[in-house]
């Protein structure tokens, strides 16, 4: 029985092997993903860059668009319900106990204002290094982003 499992296993493993060296021989695996990896640079035209930027930001700026409309929108509507649901006299708002939660969270965001997380210092600096390496990419983005805004 083990013994079985074992051949059965070693079966999957070669069927995935021969898989991944399927697809290393196919020619648009190769044109799509590259032969080596490495920065987007080593393996693409200034043109596609660009192209792969902007297209990749109009998509991201436009969902970005249309998310924040309807966010906005349900934020705003919740509140004014919450105003009206408050001069029916649905809802009794302790407005001295809400000024104390404020002072308090303003006491505790000035203490720790000083102090940044070192997960944030390492994805900053990784971000960085990202849009060095990419800078072409990046600016493709960035303008694709603003249109996608834009439209």
């Amino acid at each position: 029985m083990a013994n079985r499992d074992k051949d059965l296993e070693g079966e999957i493993y070669d069927k995935v092997v021969d898989l991944t060296e399927y697809a290393k021989r196919q020619r648009w695996w190769n044109r799509l993903f590259g032969t080596n990896s490495g920065p987007v640079a080593e393996k693409y035209s200034v043109a596609t860059q660009i192209a792969i930027g902007g297209v990749s930001g109009w998509c991201v700026g436009y969902l970005f668009q249309k998310v924040g409309k309807v966010a906005a929108t349900s934020v705003g509507g919740g509140l004014l319900l919450l105003q009206i649901a408050n001069n029916s006299g649905y809802i009794q708002v302790d407005w001295k106990r809400v000024e104390k939660d404020v002072n308090k969270a303003k006491k505790q965001l000035k203490k720790g204002t000083n102090q940044a997380g070192p997960e944030l210092n390492t994805f900053v600096e990784k971000s960085t290094e990202f849009v060095k390496k990419n800078i072409v990419v990046t600016s493709g983005f960035i303008g694709g982003f603003l249109l996608g805004l834009a439209s």
